[in-house]
Formats: structure tokens, C-alpha cells, sequence
């Protein structure tokens, strides 16, 4: 495994609709490790392929502690409700924006054994989740706050 160079907002492939993966290979598996490794290290809770410059519809994503869930190909089946939650970006640091989302959602996809998987999401995990997939139609969560939010603000906040 090995650390991969995060992109920043500014870069073009962030802005890339993401390519479906044709074949699970171990160049497939390799990135996917490689962004596991990077998405911890950088203190994150999801990160898309293409925030590591490969425009793959590849995610990975943190649904507890310990738990990574792969996503290879993901597929929004359904979503309901909405609710306004506080994100930040490993792509945008320093930045943080109120954004809506579903609430809970149903995201199909491959893991990495080519293998259909059906995750019913509901909270944060469906939060990043959404926010990874937005990554791979080349959107970033700056595209969809309602209000960009002070750092200090944060602060504030959990202080209290």
C-alpha cells in the first residue's frame, strides 16, 4: 500500500465525471488499498478516486470505527428525506459549508470481488456517502452548500 497526493479544489480532475470501472484487477484492488491507507492518514472519512488524480467511480468511506465500505460503481437506488448537516473536504481544507441531503439512502454497487452489495445508509454514513458520489459526477460540496461556515464558528460550537 502507499500514500497517494490528495488534490486540491482547484485541480481539474475534481471537476471530471469519473469513469465506470470495466474490470476488477489489481491495479482495482492496489488503488483501492492505497486509498484506504491515504483516507486515514489524512484523518478523513471518504475519499473518491478522483480526489487521488484516477477517474474511476471508486470510493471508500468510514460507516463506524473501524469499518470501510468499498464502492466500485455505485448507484443511488433511493433516497428520502433531507436534512442540512455541516461537511468539510480532504480536497478543500480549511472550508466547511451547510449542505442538504437525503437522509437516508440505498446505494447499490461492486466490492472488490465484483460481488453486488446493497447498503441501506442513514445518518452521517449516508452524508459521506452522497458526498463521495458527488466527488465522482465531479461536484465538490462547495457546489451545494446553502452557507459556507467559519472555522471559528465550528469551534464554537462544540465547545458548547
Amino acid at each position: 500500500m502507499a500514500l497517494r497526493n490528495i488534490l486540491n479544489d482547484n485541480h481539474s480532475s475534481l471537476r471530471t465525471r469519473a469513469q465506470e470501472v470495466k474490470k476488477i484487477n489489481s491495479a482495482v484492488l492496489r488503488l483501492i488499498d492505497d486509498m484506504i491507507e491515504t483516507m486515514h492518514e489524512a484523518d478523513g472519512v471518504g475519499l473518491a478516486a478522483n480526489q487521488v488524480g484516477v477517474p474511476k467511480r471508486i470510493l471508500v468511506a468510514k460507516s463506524g470505527e473501524e469499518e470501510v465500505i468499498e464502492l466500485i460503481n455505485p448507484r443511488c437506488e433511493q433516497a428520502e428525506g433531507e436534512a442540512l448537516g455541516i461537511e468539510g473536504c480532504l480536497s478543500v481544507p480549511g472550508c466547511y459549508g451547510e449542505v442538504p441531503r437525503s437522509e437516508t439512502i440505498v446505494v447499490s454497487a461492486m466490492n472488490r470481488e465484483g460481488k453486488t452489495v446493497r447498503f441501506e445508509l442513514e445518518g452521517l454514513p449516508a452524508r459521506i456517502i452522497q458526498h463521495e458520489m458527488d466527488h465522482l459526477e465531479g461536484l465538490l460540496f462547495t457546489d451545494k452548500a446553502v452557507r459556507m461556515v467559519d472555522p471559528e464558528e465550528l469551534k464554537s460550537e462544540e465547545k458548547s
